[in-house]
């Protein structure tokens, strides 16, 4: 299969290491990557935060640049939630406002090629091991977009264990926000932190060497406080664990 790869803003600039990821366990799967290198944001950001008129044009550069790609997967629950929840919505609008009309049609006849990294590979490839090696004790945190708005499931979790090595360990209350909800940290930072210090000590009781994820957002705030406690606990996207393979290994 060909498979397009929208990074994301947010991976592209602060974690790289998770499309290298995305690309290694794809093709290592026998598909085909392509990066289409017009990508920018999906418009998240700028529609959550009330810059709706800013992040209209993002829903054309998306569709012109995916369009025809047999599948996009995307790296980011937060990211293809935003594309499923709003774009019709905002396809919409466009067209009220004098846009494009043909526009919501090219997004609904997108959005069904369009997947979370982990869910692409459960749902849609109907894979749980993808040949990886990891020896390393992991528990795993459920963001609140793959757990609510994708219904992602028990879908990274069956990716994890088919992971040879791997000892995957649950998190108490997994389905508790860390938090983070974008720029909810910086505007709530109060309770924001609050969540943190609750999300951080479910993970550090179970005793694991690495808290991973499907967002890398939540990870990064995770990991933030990880690394301030100096605990010793690392943060790491599903991508990169599944990219992982026993040294030797072709």
């Amino acid at each position: 299969m060909r498979v397009a790869l929208f990074i994301t803003c947010y991976n592209d600039t602060l974690f790289p290491q998770t499309g290298k990821a995305v690309v290694k366990v794809l093709e290592r799967l026998g598909h085909e990557v392509e990066f289409p290198a017009g990508q920018t944001c999906c418009g998240q950001m700028h529609w959550n935060t009330g810059y709706q008129a800013e992040a209209l044009p993002l829903v054309g550069r998306f569709v012109s640049q995916f369009e025809h790609a047999e599948a996009v997967v995307i790296p980011s629950s937060s990211c293809v939630a935003m594309m499923r929840d709003h774009y019709p919505i905002m396809a919409e609008r466009i067209v009220r406002e004098g846009g494009d009309a043909s526009l919501p049609a090219r997004v609904a006849a997108l959005l069904p090629r369009v997947w979370e990294f982990s869910e692409f590979l459960t749902k849609k490839l109907c894979l749980t091991d993808v040949g990886a090696s990891y020896p390393h004790k992991v528990a795993y945190h459920a963001s609140c977009h793959g757990l609510r708005s994708l219904g992602l499931g028990d879908g990274p979790e069956a990716l994890l264990r088919g992971v040879k090595g791997l000892e995957l360990v649950a998190i108490e209350r997994k389905e508790q926000c860390c938090g983070f909800g974008g720029t909810f940290a910086i505007k709530n930072a109060d309770v924001s932190t609050a969540m943190l210090e609750e999300k951080v000590q479910t993970v550090l009781a179970t005793g694991a060497e690495e808290c991973t994820g499907c967002d890398n957002s939540c990870l990064m705030h995770i990991g933030g406080a990880l690394h301030k406690l100096h605990a010793g606990t690392r943060t790491r996207h599903i991508a990169e664990i599944l990219a992982a393979e026993e040294k030797g290994a072709l």
